[in-house]
């Protein structure tokens, strides 16, 4: 290799497939076919040996452009995503990552905040960088992007994307179902915030279900979160804001886990107990559910197998081309834990109520 050798015979910089070839007086065609694994090359083994040694000796690195030029392939998905935090879309970017990476895929992760400018721009700006496919998670996608596309939480039937969901009627049986049976009958709701993708399918499910149920949903019991948070912050003020009011509840249907944790610290701190006085249930399961004190009953969106199963759709599409189906549902599971119990006594409850409301006031 003369010109990029030092003297112990190790090259100093990049080496090249044409270099190794010349180094070992051999087709740059041949070494090609070895280092790449091609099958159906008939090349002598003693051969094969002598192309791995070298490659070994002064570390060649394939190109990976020059064969993404040549095959019209990258291994590289996007992703895109509201926010980078805990929770939620966290374990669906882990199910997404996992598999990928166990098929020796690479991805970009573009982070938007539901903006519908970014949401708009950063497809384009992906297919640039050379994704072949993308993965959108909780994004409001109104038309189809230039490449392959699995959406998670779409819930917007767009003609070639296919949507990996929760099957959120079930989900909205199971809990009031369970708080029904509990003899729960002044339910309290929080709906999610309008830019979430599931906010309006979650609602209407829970409001069909109720009807189904014969219980009543009232107005005046309806909260709605509107910040862009990924904490516990996100249910505080608002239940607060709900305890202000002369309405009596015995339990709360939260959005998800994040605003239940927040719901019931508000709940705490006006010295109304969980599941006492009233009970609390969640959505979504995130690790966090299952440690805080007192565990927190929730619909377990199996989050982890959801990325996964978006990222095995995407990648089978890639690799046989064949159709993808629109939509793909998954099932719900209630998971019983420490916040749900049966309604107090009415007088018991309105009495307690009362007080956690001055608490409140001040």
């Amino acid at each position: 290799m003369n010109a990029r050798e030092t003297g112990s015979g190790v090259a100093t910089g990049p080496v090249t497939l044409k270099m190794l070839a010349a180094h070992l007086g051999l087709d740059p065609a041949t070494v090609s076919v070895v280092l790449n694994d091609v099958p159906g090359r008939s090349i002598p083994e003693a051969t094969r040996e002598r192309i791995r040694a070298a490659a070994q000796k002064f570390s060649y690195q394939p190109s990976f452009v020059a064969r993404s030029l040549r095959n019209r392939r990258t291994m590289t998905i996007g992703i895109l995503v509201p926010v980078l935090a805990d929770g939620y879309h966290a374990e669906v970017m882990s199910g997404i990552g996992d598999h990928l990476l166990d098929k020796n895929y690479f991805y970009f992760i573009a982070h938007h905040r539901h903006r519908s400018d970014l949401v708009q721009k950063y497809p384009q700006i992906l297919v640039s960088r050379g994704t072949e496919g993308i993965i959108a998670i909780d994004t409001h996608i109104d038309r189809k992007p230039p490449v392959p596309t699995v959406t998670v939480a779409g819930h917007r039937r767009i003609d070639g994307v296919a949507n990996v969901v929760l099957d959120h009627k079930r989900a909205a049986r199971l809990i009031l179902e369970h708080l029904y049976h509990l003899g729960h009958r002044k339910i309290a709701f929080m709906r999610g915030q309008p830019f979430s993708s599931d906010s309006g399918v979650r609602w209407e499910s829970l409001a069909d279900a109720a009807r189904g149920l014969g219980l009543v949903v009232r107005p005046e019991l309806m909260i709605e979160l509107t910040r862009d948070l990924t904490s516990p912050e996100l249910g505080y003020p608002v239940v607060q804001q709900l305890l202000t009011l002369h309405q009596h509840f015995t339990a709360l249907v939260c959005f998800n886990d994040m605003a239940a944790i927040g719901a019931i610290r508000a709940l705490h701190d006006a010295q109304l107990r969980v599941p006492q006085d009233i009970s609390v249930v969640g959505f979504d399961d995130i690790p966090q559910a299952a440690f805080q004190m007192p565990s927190l009953t929730t619909v377990r969106q199996p989050l982890h197998r959801m990325g996964k199963l978006s990222a095995n759709l995407l990648l089978e599409h890639l690799r046989t081309r064949t159709a993808m189906p629109p939509e793909v549902a998954v099932e719900p599971e209630l998971i019983v834990r420490e916040t749900t119990a049966k309604a107090r006594s009415i007088a018991g409850s309105r009495n307690r109520f009362r007080r956690g409301r001055q608490n409140v006031l001040g």
